[in-house]
């Protein structure tokens, strides 16, 4: 499955919120998650970062992680040739 995570800072980011952060990463890609590209953005969010995972609960549980630095948004995306054939 692939999620869109759209993320805001709860307080001014610092080196050492960005240190642990990439931690963060690195244990979620030892459960089972893969993040395939993340940005830095202007306007309403901070961050965008877009993971796979096998399922809600192994990406969920990765997210939890960002609780104290981050508020997050999360979409489920779906690949466009899957979503066609959805249509009748």
């Amino acid at each position: 499955m692939i999620f869109i995570t759209l993320t805001k800072f709860k307080e001014k980011p610092t080196k050492k919120m960005i240190e642990e952060s990439q931690k963060f990463f690195e244990i979620a890609e030892k459960e089972g998650c893969k993040f395939l590209s993340s940005y830095y953005t202007m306007g309403q969010y901070d961050s965008l970062v877009i993971g796979e995972s096998p399922d809600e609960k192994t990406y969920m549980k990765a997210l939890l992680r960002w609780q104290g630095q981050l508020s997050t948004e999360t979409l489920v995306a779906v690949p466009m040739e899957e979503a066609r054939k959805l249509v009748e």
